[in-house]
Parts: structure tokens; C-alpha cells; sequence
């Protein structure tokens, strides 16, 4: 190998090696970690309408307890809220989705609201920072919104897969429910809400039902 050839194979393993430093320097970046800010916002709370009914994780809404709906941010989340007006903080678990307001990134239950003081106000300019995940949060995953519609669930792989075939752009995703694998049949990819209901109402007239579901759910 001449000196030539040499110098160029050092300049290309280092220019790997820099990809690789920069790509893994990003990755880092992208993932919120315990006491990072991860966003501000205006946030909104809710109550007695909803105490009772089903959250987005299955769970009952309960408006005295210490949670949160929030777009995207895993569910069993647990974040801090400061009220900017203020400066008082509450501590909130995320079970559930929404609000789906502009401009407003987080609904409190009423007992996290009341502890910022922001029952009489309704809404609150605040600050939410990470205080714990079960699973990695990665802002780029939870800087958008992704929608579908299910067209069914079963205990089986091969039961699921047969229904897919019947129904153009349908796939099979697998999902965890109270620790055993159920089987989910999706059509459609959406940024959206209102693009999956179109798809979900095309189905229902090709006799097919489905509901919009939210991915991060």
C-alpha cells in the first residue's frame, strides 16, 4: 500500500469514527433524562365530568389523584409542573391523552390543579421537567402525534394475520395487556386525528369496523 492509500484509509476510518461520535452525542440528546425541562406550555385541568370514566391506559380517572394527561409522553411518566404564575409545583403520574386545545400541553387532575393554585384560573402558563420513566423518553418520538385505526384484536398471531390479509393496508402489531401478548390489527399511518377518522369512515362503508386510536396509547 503506497503512503497515498494509507492517508486515505486514515482519513476514512476517522471520518466513520466522527459519524459514529456525532450520531451517538444526537441519540443522547434526544433522550429527556431526570430533571431535564422538557417542555412549556399552557395547561388546562379536569374533573367531575370525567371522574369515573376510563383513562387512555385503562385505568379510572380518579380527579383527586396525582395525575396527568399528556399527548405523547409514556404512560407511568412522572413529571413535575411549575406554575409559572406562582412558582408552585405539583408531581403528576401521566395515565391518560390529551388536551387536545391549542396550545395547551398537559390536563392535570383537579387535585394536582388545586395544588398550583389554578382551579379559579382554569388554565396556567407552566414549565414540565422529567423526574422518571419506565421507558426512555425520546423527544423526537413524542414531538409528534401518530393516529390509526383498529380494526380488531386477537390472542393469536396467525388469527390476526388472517384477518390482515383480508383488508388492504392492514398490519399486525403485537402489544402487551396485563402481562400476556394480544394481537392488534391496524390500518392506516396518521399525523392526525381527522385524516384517521376519513380512513376509519371509508372502512365502516366497506363493512369493516374500526376505531382511531392514538399509537402512543
Amino acid at each position: 500500500m503506497t503512503f497515498g492509500n494509507q492517508s486515505f484509509m486514515r482519513y476514512i476510518i476517522l471520518f466513520v469514527l466522527g459519524v459514529l461520535v456525532l450520531s451517538g452525542c444526537r441519540s443522547q440528546r434526544d433522550i429527556a433524562r431526570s430533571g431535564d425541562v422538557f417542555e412549556r406550555g399552557e395547561a388546562s385541568w379536569y374533573g367531575p365530568g370525567f371522574h369515573g370514566n376510563a383513562t387512555a391506559n385503562g385505568e379510572r380517572y380518579d380527579q383527586e389523584a396525582m395525575t396527568a394527561a399528556h399527548r405523547t409522553l409514556p404512560f407511568d411518566t412522572v413529571v413535575r409542573v411549575r406554575n409559572l404564575n406562582n412558582n408552585e409545583h405539583v408531581d403528576v403520574r401521566i395515565n391518560d391523552r390529551g388536551p387536545y386545545a391549542r396550545g395547551r400541553v398537559i390536563d392535570l387532575s383537579r387535585a394536582a390543579a388545586r395544588q398550583i393554585d389554578m382551579i379559579n384560573s382554569g388554565v396556567a402558563p407552566v414549565e414540565i421537567t422529567i423526574l422518571s420513566s419506565v421507558t426512555p423518553v425520546s423527544r423526537a418520538a413524542t414531538a409528534r402525534e401518530e393516529f390509526t385505526v383498529q380494526v380488531a384484536s386477537y390472542n393469536t398471531r396467525r388469527e390476526a394475520e388472517a384477518a390482515a390479509r383480508n383488508i388492504r393496508g392492514a398490519r399486525v402489531h403485537e402489544a402487551r395487556v396485563d402481562g400476556r401478548s394480544v394481537y392488534r390489527v391496524y390500518v392506516g399511518s396518521f399525523s392526525n386525528r381527522r385524516d384517521a377518522e376519513r380512513r376509519m369512515h371509508r372502512l365502516r362503508r366497506d363493512g369493516v369496523r374500526g376505531f382511531v386510536k392514538q399509537v402512543q396509547n
